[in-house]
């Protein structure tokens, strides 16, 4: 497989296939308004659409540095699903019913942005394929059976477990043993899925403003080189890029994530792969892959490679590292060998919004009118939309307009979390973190024991995973 063509970053390879916007104008200077949403991704433009949809009056201003969508929301693998980031800890914190309602707003999320789509008419390319995690390892096996038993747990009833046979019968990846499928997920296009939203925001009388980055946000104010917004309510919506706001520079870790995706595959290829279903297709590997059959016939995949910049640094236009785009061409073609003669098309990376304890919160300060969402470790596509219509639901809930709702009494609402430690201990233990996850999965893929390795399972511990 050769990566001579390969573009390499130029944000990703979704704008590169459907085109850069042009950026909308910075601001123009001081101004008020009712709301100011910092961030224009699926959690600040989400936040915008139901808030304006909820009461119509509201003057809204987004903040955006870039444009709509040039953080993850623009850069992801597209997976729409039902993975919520820190459940079972919530499940400890607050009691497994409390998780129960948290999983099944999740469940129900998938099908919300789905409709949405459809009201609004974005062709974000969606399609509703469910999600396949498959095992390659007795280990990874052994893990994916007390996954699939833990979801059916917190009431993921129509969740099926099938065997090395069945598995093929979906998908032929390469030594999988056994996969469980959820419906609860779809494969989208991540930029025309923000893109869309964007327009459809601004459709309905939101002021967005691009080139606009916010350097500090603090009770009432954003301040940005361009004059400052004043409102009542100000929303930090900027995930991986958080840290770069003056006193957050230990809130959330930029997790760098990377991607490639291959030229458009023949349908004989496609013949030896199956994939008719075109389900988000994960594996239980510690450093975990994730990947999809895109609405073009290519199959785009992802893993982590360099997976963090020393004092929380965040790339400008997605380049990754060629020992990394090698690495997750290797993991394709050990997923797929029937691929190793294709083209990789395009290479890029971004950043995703990891807390300490490895929790995604929704808060609304009642007392500054300061609100946040996010650290979603990866699992931004759906749980954004749940976050926002929470943001929604507190700040109508805090103007008096609404009293509690299902959504402002979930357990990740308030939630509170410790920063992270200072340099260079953040980089040493984050890098020391993800080398004892690969050396994990290898010694688990050269072994037959049913076990996970005890390298991973002290990561976790460390890291707070679990």
């Amino acid at each position: 497989m050769s990566t001579v063509s390969t573009v390499n970053g130029g944000i990703s390879f979704w704008y590169a296939n459907k085109g850069t916007p042009t950026p909308r104008e910075p601001l123009p200077g001081d101004t008020s308004a009712d709301v100011c949403i910092v961030g224009g991704g699926y959690t600040g433009l989400w936040t915008a659409y139901y808030l304006k949809k909820a009461v119509p009056f509201l003057n809204i201003t987004v903040l955006e540095a870039k444009f709509c969508g040039y953080g993850a929301s623009g850069r992801n693998g597209g997976w729409l699903y039902n993975g919520i980031a820190g459940r079972d800890r919530y499940a400890k914190l607050h009691g497994h019913d409390a998780a129960v309602r948290l999983q099944k707003a999740m469940n129900d999320t998938v099908g919300e942005v789905i409709r949405v789509a459809a009201e609004e008419n974005i062709d974000a390319d969606i399609h509703h394929g469910g999600v396949l995690e498959i095992a390659h390892t007795p280990a990874q096996l052994a893990r994916l059976k007390d996954f699939h038993s833990v979801e059916i747990a917190f009431g993921e009833t129509d969740r099926v477990l099938r065997g090395a046979r069945e598995t093929a019968e979906r998908v032929r990846v390469s030594g999988a043993v056994g996969s469980t499928w959820t419906p609860h997920g779809a494969r989208l296009h991540p930029a025309k899925l923000v893109t869309g939203l964007a327009d459809a925001v601004e459709a309905l009388g939101v002021t967005i403003h691009e080139s606009t980055p916010v350097t500090e946000i603090k009770p009432k104010h954003a301040v940005t080189p361009y004059g400052t917004v004043r409102a009542p309510y100000v929303l930090r919506c900027t995930e991986g890029f958080t840290a770069g706001l003056k006193g957050h520079r230990r809130t959330w870790l930029p997790m760098n994530s990377s991607m490639i995706v291959t030229e458009p595959l023949p349908a004989a290829l496609w013949d030896t792969i199956g994939w008719d279903g075109r389900e988000n297709l994960g594996d239980m590997a510690h450093a975990y892959v994730y990947a999809q059959r895109t609405a073009d016939d290519r199959i785009a995949l992802g893993g982590r490679g360099v997976p963090y910049r020393y004092a929380s640094a965040t790339d400008n236009d997605g380049r990754t590292q060629p020992a990394t785009v090698e690495a997750l061409r290797d993991l394709l073609v050990r997923f797929f060998p029937t691929t190793a003669g294709s083209r990789i098309d395009h290479a890029w990376s971004g950043v995703l919004g990891v807390p300490r304890d490895w929790c995604a919160t929704v808060t609304l300060d009642r007392s500054t009118g300061l609100g946040w969402a996010g650290g979603y470790v990866g699992s931004g596509v759906a749980t954004a939309n749940l976050a926002a219509r929470t943001l929604r639901d507190l700040i109508q809930q805090d103007s008096g307009q609404a009293g509690p709702t299902e959504l402002t009494t979930l357990p990740w609402v308030n939630h509170k979390v410790r920063r992270w430690e200072p340099e260079p201990l953040r980089w040493l233990g984050v890098h020391a973190l993800y080398a004892a996850y690969r050396t994990a999965d290898r010694r688990e893929a050269a072994s037959s024991s049913l076990a996970t390795d005890p390298l991973a399972k002290a990561a976790d511990r460390i890291s707070g995973r679990h």
